[in-house]
């Protein structure tokens, strides 16, 4: 795959970015060497690879979900706004 300024161009519409002027060289060198770099990666045999390989056999750990509610920490944050009322912060109506 070859970069280039129009596939740059595509890029740029999608991601809504603007590369400016002085840089789009720069960019597409980089975007060249990184799109070059992937395309070694097909270079790899990978026929005798699981397709589901994993470092460890074991599966991730996971806790037990258990809700918990420490009122210590709202009843902090509540103290310290500057307008507040019933454990709510009070602020100005943004939406009519």
């Amino acid at each position: 795959m070859q970069v280039d300024d129009a596939l740059l161009k595509k890029l740029e519409k999608l991601s809504f970015l603007k590369i400016s002027d002085d840089k789009r060289e720069e960019i597409i060198e980089q975007l060249s060497e990184i799109v070059s770099f992937v395309d070694n990666l097909t270079a790899l045999n990978t026929d005798g690879v699981d397709d589901t390989f994993a470092m460890q056999d074991t599966a991730t750990f996971t806790r037990e979900d258990n809700p918990a509610c420490d009122t210590t920490i709202s009843s902090d944050l509540i103290k310290n706004a500057p307008n507040n009322s019933d454990n709510f912060f009070i602020v100005p109506k943004i939406i009519e």
